[in-house]
């Protein structure tokens, strides 16, 4: 199966008066994540038994598999930018009522999901990702991985990720990771993709 970039949901100027320029896009998609998918093509080209296998499939099967460790980085990174990408809306920031009910209930509110959600994104260590996932239980819960990691190697349904590695917010923000935060949180969180999920 050969991967082809996802063209980005918007044009690629569509976030910059809400916080995010059309350099970082056209640098973040248009060059990290086309050298995710070029180096995951380049893996699966060489190894038979990776052919015709989709992204989840290639990240689960190589999660934890020292000999398949490229293609875990790769194939989760191409996974992982994509749900980046729908994400994000010129129109985010606004909560719709069935999600602001659910973050009530499972959160004791929406200023306390986004402390949460921002406490856990500006403790990750270095390069990751945060995540707002529907557990088994029902109940929404915040978690954050690293690199490549993600809740799909683990089973875990991701409806909104933040990518907080350095390149999703420097050429925007430069070291200031805490305001990338909010920023997201309140401007750009497509949260009606988030409750069309629920």
């Amino acid at each position: 199966m050969k991967f082809t970039l996802p063209p980005l949901p918007f044009a690629t100027n569509a976030l910059a008066a809400r916080g995010m320029c059309q350099e970082t896009l056209e640098l973040h998609h248009g060059k990290h994540h086309l050298a995710y998918v070029t180096k995951l093509n380049e893996l699966v080209e060489k190894n038979a038994a990776l052919q015709d296998k989709s992204l989840e499939e290639l990240i689960k099967l190589s999660d934890g598999n020292t000999d398949l460790a490229a293609v875990f980085n790769n194939a989760g990174q191409v996974w992982n930018h994509t749900k980046f990408w729908g994400s994000l809306s010129p129109t985010g920031g606004e909560i719709p009522s069935r999600l602001e009910r659910k973050l009530g209930e499972d959160f004791g509110g929406v200023e306390k999901f986004k402390e949460a959600f921002k406490a856990a994104a500006v403790g990750q260590f270095g390069s990751g990702w945060t995540w707002l996932v529907l557990g088994k239980d029902g109940k929404l819960k915040i978690t954050k991985t690293s690199n490549a990691d993600s809740p799909v190697a683990t089973g875990g349904n991701a409806l909104l990720t933040l990518d907080v590695w350095e390149h999703a917010y420097y050429v925007d923000y430069r070291n200031r990771r805490p305001d990338f935060i909010d920023n997201f949180l309140n401007k750009l969180a497509n949260y009606e993709a988030v409750a069309a999920q629920l």
